[in-house]
């Protein structure tokens, strides 16, 4: 073989391999083209739904369930007996209590008639006085704990859920019942302090739940809370939902409550902008377009300037992209929705 045919090969080797290396740099990217629609700014929250009005219901003293004394679904009037705990301890603490009083009270008759015919001092009478008064109180405060032992409805409604079977032993603050209104229903979620100063009463929610994938729920917000939780950083929002809401009570949501909202604006999406430019390819090459950027969107974001709508944009740049980069177009779509 000639020396010039070697030489011949070897570049044709070198121009192969320069070309599949020049290509295998190429990042791939996604073109899309910018659409008309709404441009919607929100602030995002995820929640869980619940009424507007409910109370847990918790023993004040542990004990063992002997009693379930409603349903769930069961109307309820404040005040109602809902489940009773084991009560013969504290029962026989107050039969010994009682016995005891008996005796004392029958210690302060005989006190006294000692003390008007001066055969005891007036400080014996006083003593068994004392003793009565301590052991009326003893009885008071057992009787109590024995009337904790029943689990009352502290507010009037419906039997929402019941967390315990009879022979379990529940503790004390652990909740048995839920009881309240099952309409009206509202989310109770948690904004991020940085966006808080962006929340109003009054503004239009747009909820999604997985229990209904695909479909966007209404809401309006109602109250926010004043104090924050500097914990979390976090501020509670209050979102009241139409009584004709599919969401059911402890249900999770994703909330998007509306801060601004523009129609008929080009929209691109928002992984498209970078530092107020999106980016086009011309030639094979990437090349920042900048661009004017009205309403910011999670998803979606306004150009209100410098951008023609026919003019294809890149919509995930590649990081580390500069100017002039040579890339590969794999695929062009209608938009970025």
């Amino acid at each position: 073989m000639s020396r010039l045919v070697l030489l011949i090969l070897l570049a044709a080797a070198l121009g192969g391999g320069y070309w599949a290396f020049d290509t295998a740099r190429r990042p791939d990217v996604h073109l899309v083209l910018p659409e008309r629609g709404t441009a919607v700014r929100a602030v995002y929250a995820t929640g869980v739904v619940e009424p507007e009005s409910w109370a847990a219901v918790a023993p004040l003293e542990s004990g063992r369930l002997v009693g379930i004394l409603v349903e769930e679904t069961d109307h309820v009037v404040v005040g109602d007996p809902l489940a009773r705990l084991d009560d013969k301890e504290a029962s026989a603490v107050i039969e010994e209590l009682e016995a005891r009083k008996g005796f004392l009270e029958t210690e302060v008759r005989r006190t006294r008639e000692l003390l008007s015919r001066s055969i005891i001092s007036e400080k014996a009478h006083q003593q068994a006085t004392s003793e009565l008064r301590e052991i009326s109180a003893a009885i008071a405060g057992a009787r109590a704990r024995l009337d904790h032992l029943t689990l009352r409805a502290p507010v009037s409604g419906m039997v929402l859920r019941r967390d315990g079977e009879v022979g379990e032993v529940v503790d004390r603050g652990q909740p048995v019942f839920w009881v309240g209104a099952p309409l009206p229903l509202l989310i109770e979620a948690e904004v991020d302090e940085e966006d808080i100063p962006l929340v109003r009463r009054g503004q239009a929610v747009l909820i999604k739940a997985d229990a209904f994938p695909g479909r966007a729920l209404d809401g309006i917000v109602r109250r926010i809370t004043p104090k924050g939780d500097p914990i979390n950083k976090s501020f509670r929002v209050r979102i009241a939902l139409p009584e004709d809401t599919p969401l059911m009570i402890g249900m999770t949501a994703e909330t998007n409550i509306i801060i601004a909202e523009r129609p008929d604006a080009v929209l691109v999406p928002s992984t498209a902008v970078r530092a107020s430019s999106v980016w086009i390819v011309e030639d094979g090459r990437a090349r920042p377009l900048p661009v004017e950027i009205g309403v910011a969107g999670q998803l979606e974001t306004e150009v209100t300037g410098g951008l023609e709508t026919d003019r294809p944009v890149i919509a995930d740049p590649p990081l580390g992209i500069a100017p002039g980069d040579r890339v590969t177009v794999v695929e062009a779509t209608g938009g970025g929705r």
